[in-house]
């Protein structure tokens, strides 16, 4: 009978509900954000709270809204959240020099940071809670299987250095040799040393390559690197 009341009460809009859906939606979004911050992401722990708490605060406004006016919708101010956050994500997505796209996950993550405070909000409680291990689940174990599967696919982005734009069939008959393909390839200034006056020779290399086998690419970089013409290598 207790736990009923208890329930009852976290249900209704009063100011102990009101306290507890915005000091769970704290807690809930920093967990996620913890993991990003400790990863050196744009978006770390202080983010996901404001986020979770913003959409939580959103969806208590819109239950009062409900009370005050019965026949309003109840999901309309929840579905501006849902559509706006994607306007916070976008400044957390950057593409580097190498083209490499980064801060999708830190993206996904503060919308689905949103979409829980948006359950916290509405007293949505085991579903924001089973939520959140899903999504730290997501954002921590699968993270270290995904760079597993990544260092085993036959798809390989990787950027070299040379000593010099004449050394590019060197690179290219290495390929060869080794019946790796050349899917694309892109000339273009060295990242490293501009201002030094013997870089101007020198060349950079982006390729995308696509693997014989299921090479480790570690192995591949360095028996790059044991080129002679080649000054770095890295996987973009």
């Amino acid at each position: 009978m207790m736990f009923e009341e208890i329930q009852e009460i976290l249900r209704e809009l009063n100011a102990i509900s009101i306290s507890v859906r915005l000091a769970l939606a704290m807690i809930l979004g920093g967990i996620i954000g913890l993991e990003r911050g400790i990863k050196k992401r744009p978006a770390g722990m202080r983010t996901y709270m404001l986020v979770c708490i913003g959409a939580t605060l959103v969806m208590i406004t819109n239950q009062y809204l409900t009370y005050l006016f019965p026949y309003s919708d109840p999901a309309r101010m929840g579905a501006q959240v849902i559509s706006g956050i994607g306007f916070l994500g976008v400044g957390t997505i950057i593409i580097t020099r190498d083209r490499q796209v980064r801060g999708l996950t830190t993206a996904a993550g503060l919308w689905a940071s949103a979409c829980m405070g948006l359950a916290i909000g509405i007293g949505f409680y085991s579903g924001a809670l089973i939520g959140m291990v899903f999504i730290f689940i997501v954002t921590t174990i699968m993270h270290r299987l995904d760079i597993e599967l990544i260092r085993r696919s036959r798809a390989m982005d990787m950027y070299i250095e040379l000593t010099d734009t004449s050394h590019i069939y060197k690179i290219l008959d290495h390929m060869r040799e080794n019946d790796i393909k050349v899917t694309h390839m892109e000339v273009m200034r060295p990242k490293i040393d501009n201002c030094n006056e013997s870089s101007r020779d020198k060349a950079g290399l982006l390729l995308s390559l696509y693997l014989p086998g299921r090479k480790i690419h570690f192995d591949v970089l360095s028996a790059i690197s044991e080129i002679d013409c080649v000054v770095f290598v890295e996987e973009v």
